[in-house]
């Protein structure tokens, strides 16, 4: 019998409770004298996966989605989200009391200026915001001729009677074996890109930075070995951890104590201060910095720099060691995919599986390799119209049955302590129409580009964005979400600063792990993704180069399903694309699965004309 462990089906919000909750907050406003408040999905490290004590959007509104924030005024009150959850939030929210509003259409910035009263006052949490979100946040609510006004003690927290505890989950030290490098050259390096930008200290506000910087793990937030903590690492001196004591083992505490000196998290705004005064200039991560941060160095006399942390490049391109443990993580999934993939293709077609189903049974497989540590983010299993749902989440409610001639959208995930992996497959159960043929070969068309892809060092992301969505556009098709995202080495599946995306502006450097996932949705219909993890690698230069190259080795091995494949519109270079793709996961897989697994995919690697 198969059993997800790691993830569960309930369906945590609804509309109804959310509508009360608005009531509630409405009437804490008005007894602290604020006209509105903003509730973003965050904490104060502006984590994807948060502790439930910080859940405050799910609870307030019913909306789970990890991106979204809500606008609350005295007579209106919106959620904004993006393109991937415009569906679900339209599911979740009371639209009665919420507009969803889709990013797309309008930011919560502009929605403010537009329904904020004149004279209005709009609180917001300064533990919450963002330096660079509550720049945004005054410009619209000046706009609006109204008052910015930073809270104390979130209104939210005071409506929410049984908000669970703060995480003290326990933290582990990272295999150095694995690491690649100790924490001591790490800081070196820290303190080295803060002399070289005339830095006198950085905060690490986000625990991905830590953890990394640390060489540490822990278990305070789902799907990612996150301890919540905070550091400050000066250009000269020992760096100052601030992390929950519960957290630490004897031999935890002694390991870190060699690097830093350790104290509880209620003194962390005590060490900003301590750091900054006499004019002191510290480094504040643009993408995750609290404002509260900031308005604790100014007024302690010092200057905020505010900017991509000196970490996240570092941590972004992984090390020979980190690169080794991906590609063994990768292999070990890759034969747990197969195992799922070969059981999926003799169920599926008696018509009782459910997405519930697969998402047992593919957790099952992984775990069955004895090393899975967690999954890496809630599986989407999608069958039909829910596979058009971008991040769709199945519950005990919306789970529905895998009909025949329909494709079916797993995007799935491992954390593994050598590595983290992220995969999509879509697949058919029974005969595709064309229109699915033509749609999947599209998508295909498209990921074969990023792959294939040679480019000059130095190139963005948003340089490569159109290589995947070149074939979809000239239908007059495309897909709302970027076409890759960085993943950590046993850290975050959705890693910065780097991306495949209209706005992904970083340039790409050897060592980056990147998703490579174009696709396309059919609203009522059908969902298609099609995802691998690459490696940005250098690529050979051919005679008469004048620039060095870059190029993608693929990390994820698994079969495409070759039966929703239109061979007439591939290429002779895309058909040898994925013949050579395929006969390697068949070289690297099948010693790794039983016989009847090496059987079935052996046939489904089999050449495209096979």
């Amino acid at each position: 019998m198969f059993e997800a462990r790691f993830q569960s089906f309930d369906a945590p919000a609804a509309p109804a409770l959310g509508t009360e909750r608005l009531r509630l907050l409405r009437a804490e406003l008005a007894r602290r004298g604020l006209d509105g408040f903003i509730v973003p999905r965050a904490d104060a490290h502006q984590n994807e996966y948060v502790p439930p004590c910080d859940e405050r959007l799910a609870f307030l509104t019913g909306f789970t989605g990890s991106a979204g924030v809500a606008v609350v005024l005295a007579d209106a009150a919106a959620i904004v989200v993006d393109g991937r959850y415009t569906l679900q939030a339209a599911q979740q929210v009371d639209t009665a009391s919420y507009e969803v509003v889709p990013l797309a259409q309008t930011t919560a910035e502009r929605w403010i200026e537009t329904h904020l009263p004149a004279g209005g006052h709009l609180g917001y949490d300064p533990w919450l915001i963002t330096v660079d979100g509550l720049e945004k946040l005054r410009r619209a609510v000046a706009s609006a001729q109204g008052t910015l006004v930073a809270v104390d003690s979130n209104p939210v927290d005071a409506i929410w009677a049984d908000r669970p505890a703060a995480p003290v989950g326990a933290v582990t030290l990272r295999d150095p074996a694995l690491a690649g490098e100790t924490s001591a050259d790490k800081l070196a390096r820290i303190r080295a890109a803060l002399a070289a930008q005339k830095l006198d200290a950085t905060i690490l506000s986000d625990p991905h930075a830590v953890a990394w910087s640390f060489n540490i793990r822990g278990a305070d937030v789902s799907f990612t070995p996150l301890p919540l903590a905070w550091a400050i690492v000066p250009r000269e001196g020992r760096p100052s951890l601030f992390i929950d004591g519960r957290k630490l083992s004897n031999a935890v505490r002694d390991a870190l104590g060699a690097e830093a000196e350790i104290f509880e998290p209620a003194l962390f705004e005590r060490g900003i201060e301590l750091i900054a005064a006499g004019g002191a200039t510290l480094r504040l991560d643009q993408a995750t910095a609290p404002a509260q941060l900031a308005a604790r160095i100014e007024a302690a006399g010092g200057k905020v720099s505010s900017g991509p942390s000196p970490v996240a490049l570092m941590q972004a391109a992984k090390n020979p060691a980190e690169l080794a443990g991906m590609r063994a993580a990768h292999k070990r999934d890759g034969a747990a995919l197969a195992r799922f993939l070969c059981w999926f293709d003799s169920e599926a077609p008696k018509g009782t599986l459910t997405e519930i189903d697969a998402v047992a049974a593919l957790e099952t497989f992984r775990r069955d390799t004895g090393a899975l540590k967690d999954v890496s983010f809630p599986s989407i299993s999608g069958a039909g119209p829910n596979g058009a749902i971008v991040h769709y989440r199945v519950t005990e409610a919306t789970n529905r049955r895998i009909g025949t001639d329909e494709l079916f959208l797993i995007d799935s995930g491992a954390q593994y302590e050598d590595g983290t992996t992220d995969v999509t497959r879509t697949l058919i159960v029974g005969t595709p129409s064309d229109e699915m043929r033509d749609r999947f070969t599209r998508v295909l068309k498209g990921h074969a580009a990023i792959a294939r892809a040679v480019f000059p060092a130095g190139s963005s992301g948003a340089q490569l964005d159109s290589f995947a969505r070149q074939f979809l556009w000239a239908a007059g098709l495309d897909f709302d979400h970027g076409t890759g995202h960085g993943v950590g080495a046993y850290l975050s599946v959705h890693e910065g600063p780097a991306r495949i995306s209209k706005v992904g502006t970083v340039a790409l450097v050897p060592g980056m792990v990147l998703s490579n996932e174009p696709g396309y949705y059919k609203t009522g219909g059908y969902g298609i993704r099609l995802e691998n993890l690459e490696i940005v690698t250098e690529a050979p230069a051919p005679a008469g180069a004048e620039r060095a190259l870059l190029g993608f080795e693929t990390l994820t091995l698994a079969p495409f399903d070759r039966r929703v494949i239109e061979p007439a519109l591939l290429t002779a270079e895309e058909r040898a694309w994925l013949d050579a793709y395929h006969a390697r996961v068949f070289a690297e897989i099948g010693p790794l699965v039983d016989a009847p697994t090496r059987a079935w995919l052996y046939a489904a690697t089999a050449p495209l004309g096979a």
